[in-house]
């Protein structure tokens, strides 16, 4: 009998429970790998893959990870979302946020650095919760993500095209 393979969810649920258990926030546990606190969320929500240097960093902060999570965070993750986390009032201000400044955000770019995009691979993230002037409780987000100019797509550039002519 072969064994099934267990659903995403499935997976993302028995991670986080084992955060839960630990006790420790997001925070804590990306200060004790060097990830950030996004990064480790993304990791046990099973958005990111866990590499094999992280792996001993990560085992240690979580010590109620079994060598079977350990191995699904290792494997290429499914990168997706469930379109109903819309919904959530969270989620969709970020949304709004990006859609009412987007345009102005692009024009920037492409002002500062020429026509071109900000990556969303090669892309660090953190939330941070600072005091504001009025003393109120403000959430940064920092989005870094290497710059990519777009190229022109010239035929002798095309690897496919110079081998067809060999």
């Amino acid at each position: 009998m072969e064994l099934e393979t267990p659903t995403k969810a499935y997976v993302v649920s028995s991670l986080m429970t084992v955060k839960r258990n630990s006790g420790k926030t997001f925070g804590q546990i990306a200060s004790e790998t060097g990830l950030t606190n996004v990064y480790v969320a993304q990791l046990l929500r099973r958005q990111a893959q866990l590499k094999p240097d992280t792996a001993p960093k990560l085992r240690a902060a979580l010590p109620g990870l079994t060598d079977t999570h350990i191995h699904q965070m290792m494997e290429p993750p499914l990168r997706s979302y469930d379109p109903s986390i819309m919904q959530d009032p969270t989620i969709y201000r970020l949304n709004e946020a990006v859609m009412h400044f987007g345009e102005s955000i692009k024009e920037i770019i492409n002002e500062q650095f020429g026509d071109g995009i900000m990556s969303a691979i090669d892309f660090l993230c953190s939330v941070d919760k600072v005091k504001g002037v009025d003393g109120k409780d403000r959430v940064v987000l920092t989005f870094d993500g290497k710059y990519l100019p777009h190229t022109e797509h010239k035929v002798e550039h095309m690897v496919s095209r110079l081998n067809l002519q060999k």
